[in-house]
């Protein structure tokens, strides 16, 4: 078993985190958070153009035909600057749905447009403050016409497509709808985090397409979320490594009683403490990485443990950023909201950390009944 990645993924991870310097991705996040942009249109053209919305796309239909490692060490650069991109909506949710269940003709028609940036997707599941169940989905389709509404879709402005899990006859559905179809309208939803914007989707007799089989959509939904899961554990991680680098670079050259700060051992706790934290998410989310890349019948558990450890780190890595940079930590001027804001956005795109951690009780339950 080899835990580590490639020389061709360090490199890719390597060239990532140029680009996005170059770029000063996290002053355009922040602008874009101020400016209530919702996302930055000029960084999406240019990882579009880079090709990294086809990583995990086959060559036959015009993408790079890489796997989900490459990913991984995409995700974890781009949550170390924030990117507001929807690239995760996108390319970890819609991307992959298409990949892994929609018919041939579907595929040959969405993923080349995909590649080329011309069509953005994202996944519509939520619809109360309850988490999501296969008894509680109500946005029903009937002969292919959905009805119902759907909130807190991620990035659902920028897209041009997105996939709806629907309640059907048959059971659970999920169903390819266009956002140019009559009866979709998209409204903004207020969010902690306004780098990336939040929509509801209201249906009223809207034409869709099934991916997948009929009345087998939870089944999908649940494998796509354990999937994911492991792309945005890396993505927390590299939130969680930005605020302990931001932590110690100013512990460093902050100067309190003619010492620097770093000198205290207060500071030195907390500092050990969010490397440890790290460490950990990075020992599961990397053991997950590798139960995705091999189809291991661990994911579901891998995916929960990666998930729940990352999403703590970079929360705790977040607030004690704040508290070492003391008042200035809450401060407007200063980058550290931006990480709160963040890892607290992160910590339920996916469902909560209750839900997860749930979600790992159970898949340990039943492997050691199995």
């Amino acid at each position: 078993m080899n835990l580590d990645f490639s020389d061709d993924q360090k490199y890719l991870k390597e060239e990532a985190r140029k680009f996005f310097e170059k770029e000063n991705t996290l002053k355009a996040t922040r602008k874009t958070l101020e400016d209530k942009l919702f996302i930055d249109k000029d960084l999406w053209n240019k990882v579009v153009a880079l090709g990294w919305t086809g990583i995990t796309i086959p060559e036959e239909y015009d993408g790079l035909g890489l796997g989900h490692l490459e990913l991984c060490v995409l995700a974890e650069e781009m949550g170390k600057v924030l990117a507001p991109i929807p690239f995760s909506s996108s390319v970890y949710l819609f991307t992959e749905a298409i990949n892994k269940f929609a018919s041939e003709d579907i595929k040959k028609e969405i993923l080349p447009k995909l590649v080329t940036g011309e069509i953005v997707g994202t996944l519509g599941v939520t619809e109360d403050l309850h988490a999501p169940t296969e008894e509680n989905i109500s946005t029903s389709s009937n002969e292919g016409r959905i009805n119902g509404k759907k909130i807190a879709v991620p990035d659902a402005k920028a897209a041009t497509h997105s996939i709806v899990v629907t309640k059907s006859s048959s059971g659970i559905d999920l169903r390819l709808v266009c956002h140019e179809s009559d009866g979709v309208s998209i409204n903004h939803m207020d969010s902690i985090d306004e780098s990336r914007g939040h929509f509801s989707i209201d249906f009223k007799d809207v034409d869709s397409e099934l991916i997948g089989e009929e009345g087998n959509g939870w089944e999908c939904y649940q494998s796509l979320i354990d999937q994911a899961a492991v792309l945005f554990s890396f993505e927390q991680i590299g939130g969680a490594q930005a605020s302990l680098d931001m932590a110690l670079e100013y512990a460093k050259e902050r100067y309190a009683f003619g010492r620097q700060i770093g000198s205290f051992q207060a500071i030195k706790h907390k500092l050990a403490d969010m490397y440890v934290s790290i460490t950990l998410a990075k020992s599961n989310s990397y053991y997950a990485a590798w139960a995705l890349s091999t189809n291991s019948s661990d994911l579901p558990v891998a995916s929960a443990t990666a998930r729940v450890s990352a999403t703590k780190a970079f929360q705790f890595c977040s607030k004690e950023n704040i508290q070492t940079h003391g008042g200035n930590g809450f401060t407007w001027e200063y980058d550290c909201h931006l990480f709160y804001r963040r890892s607290k956005l992160l910590s339920l795109n996916l469902g909560s950390l209750s839900n997860w951690k749930n979600r790992l009780v159970t898949g340990l339950e039943k492997s050691n009944i199995n």
